[in-house]
């Protein structure tokens, strides 16, 4: 069972990838996926050496067929004349001979359930009877068994990957688009693998939404011990973007699973070159495995909470915070910023100085001592001042409590007080843990009062980088937890006070809580993929950011393509070299149109669209 409340690593197996091993007391490996086209064996020895020396321990190949998964064997070989023993990895959709031809040219192949038998899903709904159904996983099983036979005499790895969106419609027909369906997707292969005694097995779930990713992962744990099966967890959030969003989602996501020490290798998939992945992973997974041995936290959890099917923590509003209301924003600051676009705090924090001027509209929060009732000012009250909440008159007043502060006293106060909100603050080596024990103290002890976390003292950098990655990645597990009322980061670095805002936002809609701005769901591009990526992600942004709430998918082929942006607007894919199809929903309303003009058609279609629903 997961320790809510203290780091330490999961328990798995240890697997043979070539001459590095992952699972069981090995590091967590940092991986990558080249985005050449594996036909060009110079272009992607090259791609792989730049991976392997910003630090990265596996590369990956498409391999779409027998031409290409023969070739990965001669990357394989030129990088091995070069002195470099880096483990290769095939990247297989579709095509089960496939697979067993790059068995015996690399240290790992990647299947993916999902289409690995079935066709992937094309949100038809279909009907399987139990006979049919059964018929199905017969024939998983006779395509599996003989690439498990290939893998176990060439010493070759298996990655079981499933992806959300390339479910098959035999498992969405029969479990719905859930969690439960995406895991049983894996547990279908799994049990033909463990009942073969084949362990050289990691199994990775992803998604393009955080929510879902971490849900199916926890779940797949759980479902794993059951049926006394450790395998080693490979852990990304696919097409998550590029720039500071693609950082801040990963973080999210990865950060949450890293938190309760879930993961046994990581790739973070940017639509940028794949070198520029590298740093990232290796920075969450420095950032979680530095609590190794920190303090014991002794909490309890709350009995009615369920981490694997976690709700938003009921609470009573407090003006807008709490109830139903999203995720607010805090930042400190002294009154007279400016922000940009609609990304601006709800409250800024001014300490003892109360501005004599302010924006309209502007909600600051002053030191309890020096409040003095003006409209839109609240008060906020150090632990040891809990005595004076009640002689100050105030609709809101904020409450600072860390784990370790006398329960007795803290909760009869907000027993007296349900105009108050915590603010929960930790000076731990595991910030995620000794907040979620506070938030269990108070569940327990049945109090409402809207929780906001305040990261006040781990984010001392001055890189902007470096703070978003760290800031995402700690409210990952809180927020998928459902206990976040609000975030107030802090920075003593020179990162300016409308970037902090922006990056607190940008936490709270990559967990799914809070929109502020346009979306884009971008894969991050491999040898598949037959147009400029980057390029056209750069010009679709530029059309289209300015567009707050919309969601935008682009996408470099077909495999996870109208799958994975199944939840977007509007969908840009692929389609072949030089073509894109569009997508409205789960709908192809154009198909192979020519690149030049795609984008162009892309922006038409949503100007259409918006005034279809205006008029």
């Amino acid at each position: 069972m997961t320790d809510l409340f203290n780091y330490h690593r999961r328990p798995s197996v240890k697997i043979d990838v070539g001459d590095t091993p992952m699972g069981d007391q090995q590091p967590i490996r940092i991986q990558s996926m080249a985005t050449v086209s594996t036909n060009d064996i110079e272009g992607s020895v090259a791609q792989a050496r730049r991976i392997i020396d910003a630090g990265g321990e596996y590369v990956r190949f498409t391999t779409q067929g027998t031409r290409e998964a023969e070739n990965i064997g001669r990357i394989h070989d030129a990088l091995r004349q070069q002195g470099i023993t880096t483990p290769l990895v095939a990247d297989v959709h579709f095509n089960a001979r496939v697979a067993e031809v790059a068995a015996k040219n690399v240290e790992k192949v990647r299947i993916n359930p999902g289409n690995y038998v079935d066709p992937a899903r094309t949100f038809k709904k279909l009907e399987y009877t139990d006979e049919e159904y059964d018929r199905e996983l017969h024939r998983i099983e006779e395509r599996l068994l003989p690439l498990l036979q290939i893998c176990r005499e060439h010493h070759t790895a298996l990655r079981i990957g499933v992806n959300h969106g390339s479910l098959s419609d035999r498992i969405m027909s029969h479990y719905g688009d859930t969690p439960e369906g995406i895991v049983e997707s894996c547990m279908e292969f799994l049990r033909i693998c463990q009942r073969e005694k084949f362990n050289n097995v990691v199994i990775s779930i992803k998604a393009s939404n955080t929510v879902v990713m971490v849900r199916s992962m926890r779940l797949l744990v759980a479902e794993m011990d059951k049926e006394d099966m450790h395998y080693p967890l490979h852990l990304g959030v696919t097409e998550a973007g590029e720039g500071e969003d693609g950082r801040i989602k990963s973080a999210v996501g990865i950060g949450a699973l890293l938190a309760d020490g879930i993961g046994d290798t990581v790739r973070v998939s940017l639509s940028e070159e794949p070198e520029q992945e590298i740093p990232v992973a290796r920075h969450l997974v420095d950032h979680f495995t530095g609590r190794e041995h920190h303090p014991m936290i002794p909490a309890t959890p709350f009995e009615g909470f369920d981490y694997l099917r976690p709700e938003r923590r009921v609470t009573h509003p407090v003006g807008h915070i709490g109830g139903d209301n999203v995720p607010v924003v805090i930042l400190s600051g002294k009154g007279d910023e400016e922000f940009y676009n609609d990304q601006h705090p709800d409250f800024i924090y001014t300490g003892k100085e109360v501005p004599s001027q302010r924006k309209d509209g502007q909600r600051l929060i002053v030191d309890f001592n020096v409040y003095d009732g003006q409209a839109d000012t609240f008060p906020i009250f150090p632990a040891q001042a809990m005595p004076w909440i009640g002689s100050v008159e105030a609709p809101i007043k904020f409450l600072v409590l860390s784990y370790g502060v006398s329960a007795e006293e803290y909760i009869a106060c907000l027993r007296l007080h349900p105009e108050v909100v915590v603010v929960a603050v930790s000076h731990h080596a595991n910030p995620t843990g000794e907040l979620r024990a506070l938030t269990h103290e108070m569940m327990r002890a049945g109090l409402n009062n809207p929780i906001v976390f305040c990261h006040a003292y781990a984010y001392q950098k001055e890189e902007k980088d470096l703070f978003q990655i760290d800031a995402a990645a700690d409210m990952g597990a809180l927020m998928i937890d459902g206990l976040t009322d609000g975030i107030w980061l802090m920075n003593d670095g020179d990162i300016a006070a409308n970037d902090i805002a922006a990056t607190a936002l940008g936490i709270l809609q990559a967990a799914r809580l809070r929109v502020s701005k346009t979306e884009y769901i971008s894969c991050p591009g491999c040898g598949r993929t037959l147009y400029n990526l980057q390029a056209t992600i750069a010009k679709i942004k530029a059309a289209t950011q300015h567009m707050k709430g919309l969601k935008i998918g682009i996408m470099g082929c077909i495999v996870n393509g109208p799958g994975e942006m199944a939840d977007a607007d509007f969908g840009y894919v692929g389609a072949g070299p030089g073509r894109i199809s569009l997508y409205r929903r789960k709908e192809c309303v154009e198909r192979n149109i020519p690149e030049e003009e795609a984008v162009e058609h892309l922006l038409k279609l949503i100007r259409q669209t918006i005034q279809e629903k205006e008029s």
